[in-house]
């Protein structure tokens, strides 16, 4: 085929190669229900995803519910989350996300962007992870890989998170966009990495402006 030259063709392409390259991708964080991807989320800021996934088993033995945190001592969750770094934010967030499940949303997780971003420790990007992964709708998470994938493969210009992730939307099939953002941070985490891209390895690297420049 020829070369793509539009933000939507690249991003086509990318979505058909990388499904190619990485057919088995999932979300890494470990986790059986909406709540405790909520919670490992949180966890995952400034963190590795498998040293989040050593911390919440015995988090979620402790406190198997958001009852259950909502009401726990702040010291307690910390000793938990200590090593995932950030622990006393992150314990704070944990506590009072908690909280307003119990409160406001009857201990579930709200489905609704406009209502889990009014939760403590939830901004766009764990909204979009949760209703992507836990609950099979629309949601495209921009973190750090997909941002920086966004620039180098000219999908965007911008580098906000929000305003990546409103050029990206209408890129992308509604119920592909979580899918989208996974292969990203999988081929960020891999192959287009931060400092040293390997762009001669890389499947995109025909039609990505970072590489023929």
């Amino acid at each position: 085929m020829g070369r793509p030259r539009t933000p939507n063709g690249r991003a086509r392409e990318t979505f058909t190669r990388l499904s190619d390259e990485y057919p088995d991708a999932h979300c890494e964080l470990d986790h059986r229900n909406p709540y405790e991807l909520l919670a490992a989320t949180i966890l995952s800021a400034q963190c590795t995803d498998a040293r989040v996934n050593m911390v919440t088993p015995a988090l979620f033995a402790r406190y198997p519910t958001p009852e259950d945190l909502a009401v726990a001592h702040p010291e307690d969750v910390e000793e938990l989350v200590r090593s995932t770094g950030f622990y006393k934010n992150k314990t704070r967030s944990l506590i009072g996300m908690a909280q307003a499940l119990v409160e406001r949303y009857g201990g579930e997780v709200p489905s609704a962007m406009k209502d889990l971003v009014t939760v403590p420790g939830v901004g766009r990007k764990t909204a979009n992870v949760v209703r992507s992964v836990a609950m099979d709708l629309p949601g495209l998470p921009v973190d750090t890989h997909v941002g920086r994938l966004s620039l180098r493969l000219g999908l965007t210009t911008e580098t906000d998170p929000v305003k990546v992730e409103m050029e990206l939307n209408p890129m992308v099939p509604a119920a592909s966009r979580g899918l989208f953002s996974l292969l990203l941070i999988l081929h960020g985490r891999r192959v287009c990495v931060a400092r040293k891209p390997r762009c001669g390895e890389c499947v995109l690297n025909d039609f990505c402006p970072a590489s023929l420049v």
